[in-house]
């Protein structure tokens, strides 16, 4: 699978574990540190990673503005350690929902997934 580490979230711990599994992982400190949101989502969009961050604005440019966009994964009130153990632990169970475009918050205790704006289900 192809991430791309926002830079709030884009710890070398984090990054290694991801390679170690066998991803492919990009991170914005790697070129893209002063990149703003909207260049990073599109990035992320435009090369089918999984963008993972703890930045909250991401959703406002999904939901707000519609803008086009992978699977976010928002990480909260996770240290380095405990989120590469989540995010793994995450693609292990939900590696579907990753694919899908879902907008995922993980914290230490929950995982919401939604799915992506004009797929949700209303019965």
């Amino acid at each position: 699978m192809k991430f791309l580490l926002d830079v709030c979230a884009a710890s070398r711990t984090l990054q290694q574990a991801l390679v170690d599994h066998g991803h492919d992982v990009l991170s914005a400190r790697d070129g893209h540190g002063h990149a703003s949101d909207e260049v990073l989502l599109a990035l992320a969009h435009g090369e089918d990673r999984v963008l993972v961050t703890e930045d909250k604005d991401f959703g406002e440019l999904v939901f707000l503005r519609r803008l086009p966009h992978p699977c976010i994964v928002r990480l909260v009130g996770l240290g380095v350690a405990e989120q590469a153990e989540a995010l793994l632990d995450l693609i292990k169970r939900h590696g579907d929902a990753l694919g899908a475009g879902a907008i995922i918050v993980v914290t230490a205790t929950r995982v919401r997934i939604r799915p992506p704006p004009g797929r949700e289900h209303h019965p």
